[in-house]
């Protein structure tokens, strides 16, 4: 077996486990993403040592030898340390066999060879020997260096054993072809995995939405996040997890006339949006952009296919979603948002641009304005080159008159200079409907520019709207 000491194996940690292992007579080894992201040339932080005996044990001895801290989980029979730079993991060699109705494992002590049986991919399954007498030899049974050469995701065992067992497996399948892919080279799941997807994808079921959520988070930190929600799509994955987008792939077509592919817009957008202040939860907002389409679909004789109000019931949707998924409330509001608005900017590209309607996307958006735009501008997607560029030409305009009037009005994170507390000390009443009101007609006075968004300008304008309504000052 060819050995690879070098580069690979020169961290100091590796010789003093090898020194760890050979005291204790039992065998450790460096096994799974380190070793993939080694042939990868990645940089890899997180090692993975699985040891022929108790992992626990053999950490702690390993913590008094380098006078490293240990956390050590006996529920799961894992133990971890840091030393320098890197995150080591340690867990004894095990064997696993699941019911069908359970993801829990019936877990026992093993070998080697067992665990790496049990691994997800072949890539995933190669180890590194840290034994003194064979120190960087390569362990693949699987052929996993034969598969990361070829750009191949594969299960060790047989794919509906692999998958049936562990479910997840399907996604993190996705992930990693999706992770490990490059420009240069596309990482391909075999067609027997991808066919077993399909018989299993119902297995989805028995997992925790927490788990599927943090697998689909992980797709969305990829270089190309499309790549996975095409994948998913393609193994059949996707309506049990997110039926909401498998439904924009439908294309319908009255009198010859269809309308573009959402699905496919959608992933031209989750692959364009930028980075922005919040880039996971802006791809988010990304993907979730046109989900209402389907709900607002109507054809026109006179104009073709619209979507009039599609923003409106996709924001509607975007609560359902996060629910289910589990993810986090707090970002859900401001993926709605994003949702919501995400037509504005794009319609003052279209139309006469007003500081009147620029002050009002401002005051809707507030801090999430810079998003707002990025997700705006990688929604700008056609086959017509010519009708980009123009659309892109207004846009910077739009961009251009939001700086402008910002600056000027000051609206991001708009307060009104009007508080309640102020007009019922003013005027010496309890809280009624005529302080909202007065609050109202600031707010719109000043959006629509007829007054300075300043206390003085303000104030002057609530008391001449208060003397209308017949309120008295109590105090000058």
């Amino acid at each position: 077996m060819p050995t690879v000491t070098s580069q690979f194996l020169d961290k100091p940690i590796f010789r003093i486990i090898s020194e760890v292992a050979a005291s204790k007579g039992v065998r450790a080894f460096v096994i799974g993403g380190y070793v993939r992201d080694c042939f990868l040339g990645r940089q890899c932080n997180d090692i993975d040592v699985v040891v022929e005996g108790s992992g626990i044990d053999f950490a702690l001895e390993l913590g008094s030898k380098t006078g490293r801290h240990v956390s050590y989980f006996k529920n799961f029979g894992t133990a971890m340390l840091r030393y320098g730079p890197d995150e080591i993991e340690f867990v004894g060699a095990r064997r696993e066999s699941y019911r069908r109705e359970s993801r829990k494992p019936i877990v026992e002590n093993g070998t080697l060879e067992d665990d790496q049986k049990r691994r997800d991919f072949t890539i995933n399954a190669m180890a590194f020997s840290l034994q003194p007498d064979s120190f960087g030899e390569l362990v693949d049974p699987f052929g996993g260096i034969r598969d990361l050469a070829d750009g191949v995701i594969r299960t060790p065992l047989d794919p509906d054993t692999t998958y049936s067992d562990d479910p997840l497996r399907m996604l993190r399948a996705v992930r990693f072809a999706t992770k490990l892919s490059t420009p240069e080279r596309s990482f391909r799941i075999v067609p027997e995995s991808m066919e077993s997807m399909r018989r299993m994808a119902d297995r989805l079921s028995i997992l925790s939405m927490e788990r599927i959520s943090d697998e689909l988070n992980k797709m969305m930190a990829c270089q190309r996040p499309s790549m996975a929600f095409k994948l998913m799509d393609e193994a059949g994955l996707l309506p049990h997890i997110l039926p909401e987008i498998s439904a924009l792939k439908r294309v319908d077509s009255i009198d010859g006339r269809g309308h573009k592919d959402n699905f496919e817009h959608t992933m031209a957008v989750l692959d364009n949006v930028g980075p922005g202040s919040k880039p996971l939860w802006l791809r988010w907002a990304a993907l979730l952009h046109d989900i209402g389409k389907p709900a607002s679909k109507r054809f026109d004789p006179a104009q073709g296919w619209t979507f009039h109000g599609h923003e409106v019931i996709g924001a509607r949707m975007v609560p359902k979603i996060f629910n289910r998924l589990k993810l986090p409330i707090d970002e859900m509001k401001y993926v709605q948002k994003l949702v919501r608005l995400h037509m504005r900017p794009i319609a003052l590209v279209d139309s006469e641009v007003t500081d009147s309607a620029v002050r009002r996307l401002l005051f809707d958006a507030g801090d999430d304005i810079d998003d707002l735009m990025l997700l705006c501008n990688a929604d700008i997607t056609s086959k017509n080159e010519a009708k980009v560029a123009r659309i892109r030409a207004n846009f910077e305009l739009v961009k251009q008159k939001l700086v402008q009037v910002e600056e000027k009005d000051a609206l991001r994170n708009f307060k009104n200079p009007i508080t309640g507390e102020y007009v019922m000390e003013l005027y010496g009443i309890p809280p009624c409907r005529e302080i909202g009101q007065l609050k109202e007609m600031v707010k719109e006075a000043i959006l629509d520019g007829l007054i300075g968004n300043n206390f003085e300008e303000a104030d002057a304008y609530m008391r001449v709207k208060a003397a209308e309504m017949g309120l008295k000052e109590v105090r000058g």
